[in-house]
């Protein structure tokens, strides 16, 4: 104890985790934004999601175009023409863009049938890195596996729609 009362070893303890996190954090937006991002654009036909960030602002609210601009402004983070359809599984999904949030996104993914080498290696990297998140990353699985197959939704042709009517349709 310090002589103002408070558990230096918390604290240590405290600075130690969120170190580990910032540095997990970094690793994984590494893999996934100097690795997979890359990848993508070299074997991924080409990008066909056509709207601008203006265009998807002037959709009404309340849908998934509109709800992926509030979405990247809350966070601070640009519209990536390679990163959109991610994007919108994160809103569609509820899966925040924390370390934790990316583990459940693509553990989803995995469950719901999407084999891909950002799945694989976002989900093994999590699950070797980030034990806490175990249980959430299982009930993300099943609920994956449960759900209505997204991987292959023409996102140019949902994106007008209601972000709560297209979350009906998965879950």
């Amino acid at each position: 104890m310090s002589s103002t009362g408070v558990d230096i070893g918390l604290v240590r303890n405290s600075d130690r985790s969120m170190e580990k996190r910032i540095i997990r954090e970094t690793i994984l937006v590494f893999l996934t934004h100097k690795i997979a991002l890359p990848m993508l654009k070299l074997v991924r036909k080409p990008n066909e999601f056509t709207y601008s960030e203006d265009e998807l602002k002037s959709f009404p609210a309340g849908t998934l175009g509109n709800d992926l601009v509030v979405f990247l402004k809350q966070r601070n983070l640009p519209l990536l023409k390679h990163y959109v359809r991610h994007d919108l599984k994160h809103v569609l999904l509820g899966y925040d863009t924390t370390e934790e949030g990316e583990a459940c996104l693509q553990s989803f993914m995995f469950g719901n049938g999407r084999i891909s080498f950002p799945v694989l290696a976002t989900v093994t990297y999590s699950f070797v890195t980030m034990p806490e998140y175990w249980s959430k990353m299982k009930k993300a699985f099943l609920q994956g596996k449960k759900s209505n197959p997204i991987h292959a939704w023409k996102w140019n042709e949902v994106i007008k729609e209601p972000t709560e009517e297209l979350r009906k349709k998965i879950l």
